[in-house]
Order: structure tokens, then sequence, then C-alpha cells
């Protein structure tokens, strides 16, 4: 029996997988450069395992633990397989980096570059075993192009400069039931500001058809093309996994073709892509 992770900002979904079972079981992000020891315990002890043990699942049987994670540096992946370890005794543990997971899943085990645009963003070459080349994404203050904290960001920022029109900020203000003044306060004195702004993209992509959003979804893109993919071998496809590349694959696809880049596939989970993965191994 195998046990799949693959942790975002948001999110970690958890996958078994033997002859008789195909289970999924989602808890909090996992992500152990920000989070402490007892803090991931709290999430595997309190949310993982009561979810396994109610589908009937013994971690007893689990064999194999792959983990994909955002966050899994060499000093911070210890950390977290050790966590594993203990907690699987039976099982041998193997930590990744997400940007490995979406590489596995999303190309297999033929070279291309592999993206992750989600609530950060990520992207790599890779050449069908491993990632040869990286450009850092540095988060969401610095980089992380294309994602969603990118995107909710940059539309904030525009409509309360004015740069996008009064309507589109009236209806994010009342989407939201915000006011500047809290949009300040999440984005400056709470913690986890990343997540905030990502929870702006639903509305982004409610309107995403007006013509000054299509204008202002192609920049952010390009931004994300320019600053990282351009640094790669663009003759490669291009292959996306997350939710804003999923939701927004029209509008990255639109981008990519106006910059003569060439896109493979799209994955809203790269957990699917990492079953196969690890099914032919």
């Amino acid at each position: 029996m195998i046990l799949i992770a693959d942790s975002g900002a948001t999110k970690t979904d958890w996958m078994v997988i033997s002859k008789d079972i195909e289970k999924i079981i989602r808890t909090e992000g996992i992500n152990p450069f920000h989070q402490t020891e007892d803090y991931i315990c709290n999430i595997i002890k309190y949310s993982l395992l009561p979810q396994m043990e109610r589908e009937k699942i013994c971690i007893c049987n689990i064999s194999e633990v792959h983990f994909y994670g955002a966050g899994c540096l060499p000093q911070p992946v210890l950390k977290i397989k050790s966590i594993l370890e203990k907690t699987f005794p039976n099982a041998i543990i193997q930590a990744e980096t997400d940007l490995m997971g979406a590489a596995r899943a999303l190309c297999g085990k033929t070279p291309g570059i592999a993206c992750i645009l989600g609530t950060g963003s990520n992207s790599c070459m890779y050449d069908g075993e491993k990632i040869t080349c990286n450009v850092s994404p540095l988060g969401y203050i610095l980089g992380d192009e294309g994602s969603g904290a990118y995107l909710g960001k940059r539309f904030i920022s525009d409509c309360l400069k004015g740069q996008l029109p009064e309507y589109l900020k009236t209806g994010l203000l009342n989407e939201y039931a915000l006011t500047i003044g809290d949009i300040l306060n999440k984005v400056y004195r709470e913690p986890q500001a990343n997540r905030f702004l990502a929870s702006i993209t639903p509305y982004i992509y409610k309107v995403r058809k007006d013509t000054d959003v299509k204008v202002f979804l192609h920049e952010c893109f390009a931004d994300f093309f320019r600053r990282n993919i351009m640094k790669y071998d663009t003759m490669l496809k291009i292959s996306f996994a997350g939710s804003v590349a999923w939701y927004f694959q029209e509008e990255i696809k639109e981008t990519a073709n106006s910059l003569s880049l060439k896109t493979g596939v799209f994955l809203k989970e790269p957990i699917w892509g990492l079953k196969d993965f690890h099914n032919k191994q």
C-alpha cells in the first residue's frame, strides 16, 4: 500500500493506493520551512490519521510514503521525513519538493518545463529524471509571478490605485464584504497574507471576460513567462499544475502563444499524475 502526498500552501492531498484501494484524503497544507514540528505533527495526528481510520486504512500496511511539498528544502525536509518515519514505521519514506512532484506528474519521464501556479508559483526544466534548472520563485513579496497571491496583489493594487475601472473595485469590495481598511489589515497585520491575496482569484475568474481584466491577466502571465520561463530551453513544451493554471488556462495559452511558446499538459491537482508515475515504477 502506497501513500502519496502533494502539499502546497493551502492544502495537502494524500492518496492511498493499492490493488483494492484508491482514496484521497485532504488536510491543511504542510510546509516544513514555515511550520514547526509540533504544528505538522498536529495536522497528521488530528486530521490525517483520524480520516485514515474512518476509511479503515491501517498505517501498519503503508509500505511506501512519497511526500512532495512546498518548503522541502535540504534542511527542512529532514523534519518532515522524521515525522513521517515515526508515523509510518513500516514504510520507506521519500520526501521531495513540490516542484519535483509537479515535474513527475506533468512530464513523467519525458523532458519538459514544469510549472506550478497555485497560491504560489514555481517552475523548472526537467530532463525526464531530475530538475536541471530552476529560477527561484522568491515568494509572493519578491516574485511568485502568475500565482494566486500575485494575481490578488496586483488586482487589489490596480483597483485601489484606479488602474482598473471603479466598478471592478466596487464589485471586489462587495464580493468579500471588505473595506480598504480590512484589506490593509489582512495584508500587513494578519498572518498568511499570501493566502488572503490568493483568495481574491475566484472574483478575478468571475470577471475574467471583462476587457480590462483580460489585459490584466495577460500582463500577469506574461510576467511569469518573461521572468521565469524565458530562462529555460523554450523549445520544450511548458506544462502546468495548480488551481490557477487550471482555471485560467485559456488566458495562459493565449499569453504563451503571443510569446511563441508551446504549452503542454494542464493538471488541476498533481496527485493524479503522481499516481500514474508511481504505479509505473
